[in-house]
């Protein structure tokens, strides 16, 4: 018999470890309609699903797993590992500095391929380390640390340069907000990956502007 274990529930999905598969199962929202709610529900469900099997091919992130006629739940590999969010302070700062130059990197290449994760944050990161393990069919090294990044729910496709600036915008708070000791240090590890992007200098650039309208926000 297939046990389920309820490991979190956020506004938009309840995620399920399931004989060591995670499943992200899409709520139902009662102040929609019915069938409005379940179109929606399958949409998000899809369009997650294929930018997850896109990232997958390119950087570390769990390869989905995904069945049309269960069309509101993803599968995929359950990673073991620690969640940045909660640990990332706990390592020396040479350690914190070479998880962010993999994160930089990852960033990089999702956005070489224009993909915009949407919530760049560390709570939506797992650092593995150096063990190999069948779910991770991934990368050159296998002997390599490896930085998960997990969650693509508000994920989309763009080439727009303002996207790109904002999902990195959204990193600098972050590590701000969570990881407040280090992160003037950590923040220019993410670049110096990042910076190897083809576009990069434009959307740090732009990265600017974002910051100011922020800044002067009401």
């Amino acid at each position: 018999m297939t046990s389920q274990k309820l490991i979190a529930h956020g506004a938009e999905a309840k995620i399920f470890l399931s004989n060591n598969f995670i499943i992200k199962d899409r709520i139902k929202k009662s102040y929609r309609i019915p069938e409005l709610d379940e179109k929606i529900r399958k949409r998000r469900t899809k369009s997650e699903a294929k930018l997850l099997q896109k990232a997958s091919e390119i950087i570390n992130s769990p390869k989905p797993f995904f069945k049309p006629e269960i069309s509101y739940q993803i599968k995929m590999p359950f990673i073991d590992g620690k969640k940045l969010s909660e640990h990332l302070d706990e390592f020396s700062l040479a350690k914190q500095k070479q998880i962010c130059r993999q994160i930089g990197e990852s960033i990089a290449k999702l956005h070489e391929h224009d993909i915009i994760h949407g919530d760049l944050t560390t709570s939506n990161m797992i650092y593995v380390p150096n063990k190999k393990d069948s779910v991770f069919t991934n990368r050159d090294d296998e002997r390599k640390d490896k930085v998960f990044i997990l969650d693509f729910g508000l994920g989309f496709i763009s080439k727009k340069i303002e996207d790109k600036a904002v999902d990195i915008h959204l990193l600098k708070q972050a590590l701000e907000a969570k990881h407040f000791k280090h992160w003037e240090i950590l923040i220019k590890e993410v670049f110096k990956e990042y910076e190897k992007y083809k576009y990069s200098k434009t959307v740090l650039e732009r990265l600017k502007e974002v910051e100011k309208r922020g800044r002067y926000k009401h």
